[in-house]
């Protein structure tokens, strides 16, 4: 079996994961879905995005990248979240 090559550039890094969190948080705020469900769209916006955008050449390349991207927004968001809230705390 021959792996595909898998090139992380500068789009995966610094673009589609912020947009992927963006507009997550954009779904979440126009059409008020349970807080169970944002994980879940988060990560079928990445592999949309990386499947049908950033890596159409190659439907296993963006499946991977697609797990990518929607688990780095999830992880991003958490974190951001977690330390606005100890900073919030922080400071009462």
């Amino acid at each position: 079996m021959d792996f595909p090559t898998i090139h992380t550039n500068f789009w995966d890094a610094v673009i589609a994961v912020p947009v992927v969190m963006l507009v997550t948080q954009l779904i979440k705020l126009f059409f008020k879905m349970p807080k169970k469900f944002v994980p879940t769209v988060a990560l079928l916006l990445g592999l949309g995005i990386s499947i049908f955008i950033s890596h159409r050449h190659s439907l296993v390349v963006g499946i991977f990248m697609g797990w990518f991207y929607g688990y780095a927004a999830i992880g991003n968001y958490a974190a951001l979240k977690t330390t606005i809230t100890a900073w919030r705390e922080e400071k009462s």
